[in-house]
């Protein structure tokens, strides 16, 4: 099997970093793989690490019309690929129209089909995004849902002291980029009501000034940690006490997958993910979106009662096992590879 990857997104981002871990365990299953993609450090450095070939292009707009649809098919064509997988939007709509092998479109969330117009296949990351490609009039047939594992590779411990938290507060952390869209203003509000608290919120974007703005109004600078883009997700995982996911907006929410697998109590805000995975007081505690004081009178519960936490922490974790994890993730790809290129052959 020769998988042909196109991989057009930002240089960090949990999609985006999903993408190259799901190539990086591909490789490590013997899979044949090459990568067009972007000249970003971190992706080039990835897919070095796992041995997998690489071309780069620029994917900038400009590219659509003269260079990157061509070398697209070009690539596919001298590589003799048996599919391509287009990860995003933004790589399905670089890839040109009758392409010498069947071409699969990856939707991590409620994105515009338009962008996929040369896919002959899509995966859906959850079953209601499945159900919405098959509603925007894509066969049943050609409608996949594959989920995400976490991105956890092992990373050096990291201390309290080191991110600035006392040992004994009650530590929060935020795995995300910092947009309107993933509510941290409201996980920084919530922090106003639990005085022994700290904040730890990693991930890098638009807002980070704004939040910075919010935390100092607030008089809680000493107590919420920007930390930007981290690696160490998993170290950072290892040393929180509760995992917030307070998104308005988030199809899935691969964090969810992460604080299962680290055995940590998660609460989530209402978001189209949480409501698909996360079931109340049984592998999570949920929220209103937007709603701060509920947010902290569900960490207050979870921080006051060791039971609780234990029966969130350990329900989770069978739901990581039996979901996300990623031996079951790959096995679900490759299952669908595997099902596309037989229907091109039959076909």
């Amino acid at each position: 099997m020769r998988v042909l990857h196109v991989v057009a997104g930002a240089a960090t981002g949990g999609a985006e970093t999903f993408s190259l871990d799901a190539i990086t365990a591909l490789a490590e299953r013997g899979i044949e793989q090459k990568v067009l993609c972007r000249p970003h450090r971190q992706t080039l450095a990835k897919l070095a690490e796992a041995s997998v070939p690489y071309e780069t292009l620029a994917f900038r707009p400009a590219a659509r019309l003269v260079g990157g649809p061509a070398a697209i098919r070009r690539a596919a064509t001298a590589w003799g690929a048996d599919l391509v997988h287009a990860w995003m939007s933004r790589a399905a709509s670089f890839v040109p129209a009758g392409m010498p092998c069947p071409v699969i479109g990856w939707m991590g969330g409620y994105y515009n089909l338009k962008y996929f117009t040369t896919a002959d296949y899509l995966i859906g990351v959850t079953p209601r995004i499945r159900d919405y490609i098959v509603e925007h009039g894509v066969a049943p047939q050609r409608a996949f849902m594959g989920h995400t594992f976490g991105t956890m590779p092992d990373a050096p411990a990291v201390s309290r002291a080191s991110l600035g938290v006392p040992p004994d507060a009650l530590l929060l952390l935020t795995l995300s980029r910092l947009h309107p869209k993933k509510g941290i203003d409201t996980a920084i509000r919530a922090l106003a009501r639990l005085p022994n608290a700290h904040l730890c919120v990693a991930g890098d974007g638009p807002e980070e000034a704004k939040y910075e703005t919010l935390a100092r109004e607030l008089g809680l600078s000493e107590r919420v940690h920007f930390l930007g883009w981290r690696n160490d997700r998993k170290a950072l995982l290892e040393i929180c006490d509760i995992c917030l996911l307070p998104s308005r907006y988030e199809p899935f929410g691969t964090v969810i997958a992460e604080a299962w697998s680290m055995r940590r109590p998660l609460v989530a805000a209402l978001a189209d993910g949480a409501r698909q995975y996360v079931r109340d007081n049984e592998n999570g505690a949920v929220f209103p979106i937007d709603d701060e004081t509920a947010l902290a009178q569900r960490i207050m519960q979870i921080a006051g009662d060791a039971a609780f936490a234990a029966r969130l922490v350990e329900q989770g974790y069978r739901d990581y096992e039996r979901l996300f994890s990623r031996d079951i993730v790959i096995d679900r790809l490759l299952d669908i590879y595997r099902t596309v290129i037989a229907a091109r052959r039959a076909a």
